[in-house]
């Protein structure tokens, strides 16, 4: 698996932590990484890196990624969404707008993949749609 495609999981299962408790996206980042070192080496200095700005950047632009969740989800408001897949949408709804460097492709593409692993059935489905029309609506092609 590659550096940024680990970088998401472990960005996504801090995310989920700090949703379901709060705390510090620093602690919470931590946790998602020993939780899997008993299966996976050492993480590559650019996996954390990367993980690290992703967290950050949902937590510091928290309040407007919620708002486009919420203004181009049809009939579902934010806090009846199940957690992984709201977090999921937050984490690349954060590449969308912010992360210029990553193509739009790549990131519904890796959407989709954390949905399919770590949430239900649905889970991909929800976020692809979902994830278009906040790209469509964001500009990005």
């Amino acid at each position: 698996m590659g550096a940024r495609r680990t970088a998401r999981e472990r960005a996504l299962q801090a995310l989920y932590q700090l949703d379901m408790s709060g705390g510090d996206p620093e602690a919470a980042l931590q946790a998602a990484w020993e939780s899997v070192a008993a299966e996976e080496p050492k993480p590559d200095p650019a996996a954390i890196s990367f993980a690290r700005d992703l967290v950050d950047g949902v937590v510091k632009n928290l309040k407007e990624i919620d708002g486009l969740i919420e203004a181009h989800s049809h009939n579902w408001r934010i806090d009846r969404m199940d957690r992984i897949d709201r977090n999921v949408l937050r984490l690349a709804i954060f590449e969308l707008r912010y992360r210029d460097d990553i193509p739009r492709k790549v990131t519904l593409n890796e959407a989709v993949e954390l949905g399919k692993r770590f949430g239900t059935e649905a889970s991909s489905a929800f976020v692809n749609g979902l994830l278009d029309r906040v790209a469509v609506a964001l500009g990005k092609k």
